[in-house]
């Protein structure tokens, strides 16, 4: 038999994927509810990619107090970088949405580490996803929470909300990371054994 060749479907995987059969059991509703989810993912992705280009070029969106101008406007403002991978290990790694590491103001007596996160779901997001990433900042860049001032962001359903984590938080997750990272790097050395 001379099966058929589909060199298009490399590297990608169906939505009705066998390797994911739970949706042989789905009813219309589950299946529908479950398309939805996937394509507002699939347009969060294009999203980012249409935020990360703004601000990038510098270009302000008209204010209209919606997630993606409130975005944008303030990364630039702010003068952050776009999409910036942070690496504690190569177990712990991750991509920030927008961040900066700088004085706020020339007067400013110590560094503000600022991290920005586009939410384009409907559920209400939590501050944990930036509470790593800002770990993560502080582990690569050898960086002490207590040192620094840190507020994190969450751009979501037309609003911002604003934290300033507990710099004990922070420490935790970074005691935690090195803890994980130790862990499956002395599992993964046993397994080769």
């Amino acid at each position: 038999m001379r099966f058929d060749y589909h060199p298009e479907l490399a590297g990608k995987h169906a939505f009705l994927s066998p390797s994911n059969y739970s949706w042989i059991r789905y009813e219309d509703d589950k299946m529908l509810d479950r398309l939805d989810t996937s394509m507002d993912a699939a347009l969060g992705t294009r999203l980012h990619e249409v935020a990360k280009e703004l601000i990038e070029l510098g270009i302000n969106l008209p204010d209209d107090g919606r997630t993606l101008s409130l975005y944008v406007n303030d990364a630039i403002g702010f003068r952050m970088s776009p999409e910036v991978s942070l690496m504690a290990s190569y177990n712990a790694f991750g991509t920030a949405d927008a961040i900066s590491f700088r004085k706020e103001r020339p007067t400013d007596e110590r560094l503000t580490l600022r991290i920005h996160d586009l939410k384009t779901g409907k559920n209400t997001a939590k501050f944990d996803q930036l509470e790593i990433y800002a770990a993560f900042f502080c582990l690569e860049y050898q960086q002490q929470p207590n040192d620094i001032d840190i507020e994190l962001r969450l751009y979501q359903n037309d609003g911002i909300r604003v934290y300033e984590p507990d710099r004990g938080d922070i420490m935790m997750i970074m005691a935690k990371t090195r803890h994980f990272d130790e862990l499956i790097n002395n599992r993964r050395l046993e397994a080769l054994g």
